[in-house]
């Protein structure tokens, strides 16, 4: 067998039945808050009680996050300011870290050899170029182009076998056996690009009560310029948008004991609120953890997701994703033969340690912005709005992050991210069909809205939800079905004041 054989066999099988990861001893999560006194715990249960009082703000309501808020002036840079409360001498591996963010990779092989090994499939030559000033990506539209949006593509389990994989969390799912994971709209010189991803929409009109007026963009995915054969008749698209980088490091703060305590598979309480707590593997230990990152809270910890960011998106590997071919399948055979970044020199893999824990450092210390309009009388109004509807039983306003959190800035905050961080059915109108490990093809994680009413300041664009179909928060509501119907016919059946109130309440976060 020739030098190099065996992991380039590995690769290849990797690609085709996913990555399995042992299953750790006595898997389990726990179920209490084991870093809290008895004092502290009081006091924790106190303060994220929902509100009752909507006269007044809450205190330290306007800081989302804790001690690590930012109060810079709103403008375009808000998402990308330094936790305010971080270590004067953490800022170098900050500021460092940032540069990673924004480095733009190239092909190989190059003479700016630590920073080669692009691709050779990817969607992406950099961090920032999915997240703008690290903020929300965007649906196509106009010459605006496909680079914050990508496929996500995967079959179901076709056998007892592989479903068993799934349900023990050793796999997420299955790619495509000829376009793996994701589909590549970029490719480097001499290897041709997997194909496109094309959108239509067809507009739904609707009508409020009051005689207002919305319409609703339905649409329709295909893919264009399919290079390397047809997808597997079983394959699903799952469109997805890139979400905003900030308080990522809080929420892997948050105890798992305090959002697996708001779970309800079964909704035992008659709420409609069924939600389901994500699980997932260390890539390195196979020990079970919850899932928080992601539209199906697919990953554990803010490292994980940068790691498998490099490694599909711009097809960098790194210590935790070990692909330097990125997405590559045994279908694509030149693109394995496609030379990589790896340099000896500097380390085992494209971005070593410390570029990847760089990296996540970064992405850990984005500073939440504080928010606008707190106190204001059309603020409080659509807040209790927000409450009234049920709202807050998915969007949950507020947590205190554990006193043992690995980063001391994150210790012990009482932060407002609005969301529980559970897998929720979202009805049929939102629905992907892929299953991503326990999430299914009608779940997705609810989404922070911490930072949300900033998205046109610093993206550019009011886009929303998991593919950018909604253009408004209107809109937005409107989609929601399965457990959100609920919510959703409420809003519907609003006062106009009422539904102007939440709006603008939703705009103050």
């Amino acid at each position: 067998m020739k030098p190099g054989a065996p992991r380039l066999l590995a690769l290849l099988v990797a690609q085709v039945l996913a990555t399995t990861l042992p299953a750790a001893a006595g898997d389990s999560l726990p179920t209490e808050r084991t870093d809290l006194s008895k004092a502290d715990r009081a006091r924790v249960e106190a303060v994220t009680r929902p509100a009752t009082d909507f006269t007044s703000a809450e205190t330290f309501e306007a800081m989302s996050g804790g001690a690590t808020t930012s109060i810079a002036p709103v403008n375009a840079n808000s998402f990308e300011h330094i936790s305010a409360n971080l270590a004067s001498e953490d800022e170098e591996r900050f500021r460092l870290g940032d540069a990673f963010f924004e480095k733009l990779w190239v092909s190989s092989p190059s003479s700016t050899q630590a920073s080669d090994g692009l691709g050779p499939l990817y969607n992406a030559r950099a961090c920032q170029s999915c997240h703008p000033r690290d903020g929300r990506g965007r649906p196509p539209e106009g010459a605006v182009d496909t680079t914050s949006m990508l496929f996500r593509l995967a079959r179901p389990a076709l056998n007892d076998a592989e479903r068993q994989r799934v349900e023990t969390q050793q796999v997420l799912n299955f790619p495509d056996p000829a376009y793996g994971a994701q589909l590549q709209d970029s490719a480097v010189p001499g290897l041709v690009a997997e194909g496109r991803l094309t959108i239509t929409y067809t507009e739904e009109p609707f009508t409020f009560p009051d005689g207002e007026t919305a319409s609703l963009r339905q649409p329709s995915y295909s893919v264009a310029d399919l290079a390397y054969g047809p997808l597997d008749p079983a394959t699903t698209l799952s469109p997805r948008v890139a979400q905003p980088m900030l308080g990522l490091g809080l929420i892997e703060a948050i105890h798992e004991a305090d959002v697996l305590a708001l779970a309800d598979p079964d909704d035992s309480d008659g709420d409609g609120i069924s939600g389901r707590a994500g699980l997932t593997r260390d890539a390195k230990t196979g020990a079970l953890m919850l899932g928080r990152f992601g539209w199906k809270a697919q990953n554990a910890t803010v490292r994980q997701q940068s790691a498998d960011a490099l490694a599909t998106d711009i097809g960098i590997s790194s210590p935790d994703a070990d692909r330097p071919h990125g997405d590559c399948t045994p279908t694509q055979a030149k693109c394995f033969k496609m030379a990589t970044g790896v340099q000896e020199r500097l380390g085992a893999t494209e971005a070593p340690d410390p570029v990847l824990e760089l990296l996540a450092f970064y992405s850990e210390n984005l500073a939440v912005p504080a928010r606008r309009k707190a106190s204001f009388a059309e603020t409080l109004g659509g807040k209790k709005v927000f409450y009234d509807l049920g709202c807050a039983s998915c969007h949950r306003p507020k947590f205190v992050t554990r006193r043992d959190a690995a980063n001391k800035a994150q210790s012990f905050q009482l932060i407002w991210p609005y969301s529980d961080f559970l897998l929720h059915d979202m009805g049929d109108g939102l629905a992907d069909g892929q299953q991503v490990g326990v999430a299914s093809g009608r779940e997705w994680r609810t989404p922070p809205l911490w930072g949300i009413g900033l998205t046109k300041t610093v993206s550019g664009h009011t886009f929303l939800l998991h593919d950018g179909r909604a253009r408004n928060f209107t809109e937005a509501i409107l989609w929601h079905g399965g457990e959100g119907q609920k919510a959703r016919d409420a809003f519907v059946g609003l006062a106009t004041a009422d539904r102007r109130n939440l709006l603008a309440f939703l705009e103050s976060l």
